[in-house]
């Protein structure tokens, strides 16, 4: 977000400074194993919903290709395992499992229609009216901003009709990406955010990394600027480096800013833009108290981040795609399933070159299980629980080099993976979405602006 907003300041003819803590790009990070060029750990984001119409104008303006993510159920996953209290079930699309999970998946599509207008809402959003868009949201918050994702599920009459096993289904496989177990105690309006806007379905992969996006927004020249001469980049205008991250913040007497970076060095600036993690500005970044009021701080201070654990390793060659002798089905397919694994994703990056196996994608209890572990004990466990879902494939025999694992909460940058909006915190999400606006604000409170992923 930090070099997006430094970009788009830059075409508009200011001069944006821009300061990084730690690694450049924030959540958008990509690591390469070693040894193996273009071989990428996709270790932040790394599913992107085609309805991000915003990301993919950078992505396009900077022609980074990309492909469809291979969730489970989809075309590019080639097939998919349900492993679910020890019972597997083989599938290609949701039609070639049992009835139990076509039942789960239609009762919520019941649940959100009877609940909460979806299908008018979506067409609201599609045609940006946002009058209908507000006669139908505002409702909505009165009556499941304090009320939990599960209760919409457990209290909907389509959940109702079924059994307590039906909704054990739908948190451990879910609908979409997967099982939504992790999200149950969230505010059931940053779940249906995420279902209308459509940013579980329709997901693509970054080739070559996602951190792609920011490093080369870092260097690209725009073809128009407002008053910097053809050829600047945000890189020309800093110099060809950020500044280290900023340790202190104080606003002075003529209304601009102090900023003060980790080796102590000093400036002044007219506006400061805020992009890290909302808790660093209390925590690690020294931040003068005037400048927010208490209000706002409260609301930064209680933004919720989930936690999230990712497990790579490098594979000389595409196992999963040999052929089951007994089944004639895939070797290996994309596994879902209640073990300490949860989500297992196959990476195919073509004939000529090491291919990847995300061993683990887990969030929050499942992602603080290993959260104290290294590399090498994660990869056991994810291998243990792998062996008894596939107990003739070999994993380990197809490894190379050394795995990549993260654990967002302990990157002291991050300290968690995204936001996640528990029941009541819309009142929060208000004071800190609408901050920018701030005519009325009192003068010592203007002049420092909020974005990044914990204010969207």
């Amino acid at each position: 977000m930090g070099v997006i907003v430094g970009y788009e300041l830059m075409k508009l003819g200011a001069h944006p400074v821009l300061f990084e803590a730690g690694q450049f790009g924030g959540r958008l990070r990509s690591r390469a194993f070693e040894g193996a060029k273009g071989v990428i750990a996709k270790l932040g984001g790394m599913r992107f919903p085609v309805s991000s119409t915003g990301f993919y104008h950078y992505v396009d303006l900077l022609g980074i290709k990309s492909a469809p993510f291979p969730n489970p159920l989809t075309s590019a996953a080639r097939s998919t395992v349900i492993d679910l209290l020890g019972q597997t079930y083989y599938a290609k699309t949701l039609n070639d499992l049992p009835p139990l999970f076509r039942e789960v998946a239609n009762a919520y599509d019941a649940a959100l229609e009877d609940g909460a207008n979806f299908s008018a809402l979506k067409q609201a959003i599609r045609d940006r009216d946002t009058k209908r868009i507000k006669e139908i949201w505002n409702p909505l918050v009165s009556t499941w901003d304090e009320r939990t994702f599960y209760d919409f599920i457990a209290s909907s009459d389509a959940f109702q009709k079924l059994s307590f096993h039906h909704r054990e289904v739908f948190g451990q496989v879910g609908f979409g990406t997967g099982g939504w177990d992790s999200d149950v105690s969230n505010s059931m309006l940053e779940i249906l955010r995420v279902n209308v806007t459509e940013c579980d379905d329709h997901q693509r992969y970054m080739i070559g990394g996602v951190e792609q996006v920011p490093r080369e927004l870092w260097r690209h020249a725009p073809d128009r600027l407002t008053y910097w001469p053809k050829g600047t980049s945000l890189s020309t205008l800093n110099n060809g480096a950020t500044r280290a991250g900023a340790m202190r913040i104080r606003g002075l007497t003529n209304g601009t800013f102090e900023v003060t970076d980790q080796w102590k060095r000093v400036e002044v600036f007219d506006a400061v833009l805020v992009t890290c993690q909302s808790h660093l500005l209390s925590t690690q970044i020294d931040t003068e108290e005037q400048l927010f009021s208490q209000e706002l701080w409260m609301a930064l201070d209680r933004t919720r981040y989930m936690q999230s654990a990712k497990t790579f390793v490098m594979v000389y060659r595409a196992f999963w795609k040999d052929k089951d002798p007994d089944t004639g089905g895939d070797r290996m397919s994309m596994p879902l399933t209640d073990r300490i694994t949860r989500g297992t994703y196959l990476f195919d990056n073509g004939p000529d070159k090491p291919l990847v196996v995300c061993l683990s994608y887990s969030w929050m209890t499942d992602a603080l299980k290993v959260l104290p572990l290294f590399a090498e004990h994660r990869v056991d466990l994810a291998l243990s629980a792998l062996a008894k879902i596939y107990p003739s494939v070999d994993i380990r025999n197809h490894i190379l080099g050394d795995p990549i694992t993260v654990s967002w909460e302990a990157d002291p940058n991050f300290l968690g993976a995204f936001k996640g909006a528990l029941p009541g915190h819309y009142r929060n999400n208000h004071h800190i979405s609408g901050h920018f606006m701030q005519d009325n604000l009192p003068v010592h409170e203007r002049g420092i602006f909020m974005a990044g992923d914990g204010v969207s």
